[in-house]
């Protein structure tokens, strides 16, 4: 309206009656980094782009499908030929004599290592043989098959950076840490996730393919990345236990090599899965590397005369290798345990994606101030590795340093949950737990982006009490959803602001508004104590 009255008439002057709404941002938007098959939309690359998807089929259109990985399939107890064993000749000379005693030995010494190396492995019997199967190296990734643990455990809106594709590449791709944190010649994809703010949570599946080497690479960045944002969470797994190692050994070098730094803004789970994600159907004759010679191993007859009616080309059609996987399931039993080693293997997945979806879930149904434990996960068989009580006790606390570790164990007529809900600053009273820290992310961000609004405003009573009440009333709808503490509001939260109890004079003329918000984040209760104890008969 005209601020100069000139003209007789009539004027209407409209003035805001209330102060403006402060909204509560997103918590359970994971971005995940890794590999993927593709990377393109419409002809675009998607290669290096933090991508929004919301279902497993938007993935599957800009990402594409699965890395087929490649098997071995090794004796256990070493492949020593037995003539050289059996057959003894005589040395010409005593060079030839010393040479043949080394040979011999050198055949023994490998012949024990590959049983060490082999030793607790899941094995199945192929005549009097017992074989078991090992992946090639470079053909261990885990992003798809992980995307799809995510979304079964009701996951929801995500994003994918993928850092490198593996379509046309049979040999594998080497998963490399430049691939994640940046290099020289590499874009760090943790900088492209700063542009964007929807993101809260950060998940790396791929990167615990290199073990415990990512530890204090990988692991550390994404560290300093989340607590420089001030926005994000990450959530780490630990490496793959191997038959001949022990819980101890395996967060022992966790604790040791993930550092001291921005732990509260991470949480570890443990063990890894055995998940069903990966279906029969999706494992056949082309899982095994094609130096393992079927005819060599199959002891069937029937299963002999498909394997050398079968002809592989460049031009065999998918029909044809469906028809040969087919007709060596009818035949061959071996083959088809051989598939369903094959499939158990690619079947146990880090669970950092699993726990994306459940804090999806549990954010969803009940507000990101639940703690995400006992809770189960689905699709799971059961954790690899089958913890105790008494082995959880210094997982949970770690007396020395604090780095908690979640783990997820099995109970007998419940099922696989997840049970535990600390951060790795598990020894801080401030920061001890998970729905805590995402919590006061959650208030930090809502209330930082509803303030934007009044930047440049009037440092006055005026603004102040606009934003005070602003900020009230967005806490007092937590407070009563439940994620404040407190009989009353006042007991949950306070909110100050003004000259005199938070600015002084000096701080207007230096254009700040300094503003003072307490609040009593609810905690989980997580030890319950029943005590019984028995009283005197009163008649």
């Amino acid at each position: 309206m005209p601020t100069n009255f000139k003209t007789p008439g009539v004027y209407i002057e409209e003035k805001n009656a209330f102060p403006n709404s402060a909204v509560s941002v997103e918590t359970a938007v994971p971005a995940f980094i890794g590999y993927t098959e593709k990377a393109e939309w419409y002809g675009k690359s998607l290669l290096q782009k933090p991508t929004r998807i919301t279902s497993f089929a938007e993935y599957v259109e800009r990402f594409g499908g699965s890395f087929q990985a490649k098997f071995m399939l090794k004796t256990l107890g070493g492949a020593t030929d037995p003539k050289k064993t059996d057959v003894k000749e005589t040395p010409e000379t005593d060079k030839d004599a010393a040479s043949a005693d080394t040979e011999a030995k050198a055949d023994v010494t490998e012949a024990k290592n590959e049983t060490v190396s082999a030793a607790g492995k899941s094995t199945f019997t192929v005549g009097q043989k017992q074989m078991y199967a090992e992946i090639k190296a470079n053909h261990t990734l885990y992003l798809f098959n992980c995307i799809r643990l995510f979304f079964a455990n009701g996951g929801g809106p995500c994003y994918i950076v993928a850092v490198d594709t593996y379509n046309n590449k049979p040999n594998g791709i080497e998963v490399n840490v430049a691939d994640f944190i940046g290099s020289d010649k590499k874009i760090n994809p943790l900088e492209l996730l700063k542009k964007e703010f929807e993101p809260t949570l950060v998940v790396v599946p791929d990167a615990i393919a290199l073990g415990a080497a990512c530890y204090n690479t990988i692991y550390t960045e994404i560290l300093a990345h989340c607590a420089n944002t001030q926005s994000r969470f990450a959530i780490l797994d630990l490496e793959k236990q191997s038959p001949l190692a022990s819980t101890s050994d395996v967060v022992g070098t966790f604790r040791n090599k993930i550092g001291v730094n921005n732990l509260k803004y991470s949480a570890a789970y443990y063990p890894w899965l055995k998940t069903a994600v990966v279906q029969p159907s999706e494992v056949t004759f082309e899982n095994i590397d094609s130096s393992v010679k079927l005819a060599d191993i199959l002891p069937e007859d029937a299963a002999q005369k498909v394997v050398a009616n079968f002809k592989p080309t460049e031009s065999t059609s998918e029909t044809e290798k469906l028809n040969f996987h087919q007709a060596l399931k009818a035949t061959s039993p071996t083959y088809t345990n051989i598939l369903g080693e094959i499939r158990a293997i690619l079947n146990e997945l880090p669970p950092s994606a699993a726990m994306a979806g459940l804090y999806t879930a549990v954010d969803s149904s009940r507000g990101v101030w639940k703690t995400p434990a006992n809770v189960s996960v689905n699709m799971v068989n059961a954790p690899s590795v089958d913890i105790s009580s008494e082995q959880q006790e210094d997982l949970n606390v770690d007396v020395m340093a604090g780095k908690s570790i979640n783990v997820i164990r099995t109970f007998p007529g419940i099922g696989t949950l997840v049970w535990g809900g600390r951060t790795l600053d598990g020894n801080s009273q401030d920061w001890r737990y998970i729905n805590v820290r995402r919590t006061l992310i959650m208030i930090e961000q809502s209330l930082k982006l509803s303030a934007r609004a009044y930047v440049f405003e009037p440092n006055d009573a005026n603004t102040w009490v606009t934003v005070k009440c602003m900020m009230n009333n967005f806490l007092t709808n937590l407070w009563k959803q439940g994620a404040l503490a407190g009989a009353v509001p006042e007991q949950a939260f306070d909110v100050q602001i003004g000259l005199g109890s938070t600015m002084t004079a000096t701080d207007i003329l230096d254009g700040k508004m300094l503003i003072s918000v307490k609040v009593a984040i609810v905690r989980p209760a997580e030890f319950i104590v029943i005590t019984f104890q028995q009283q005197m008969q009163q008649s």
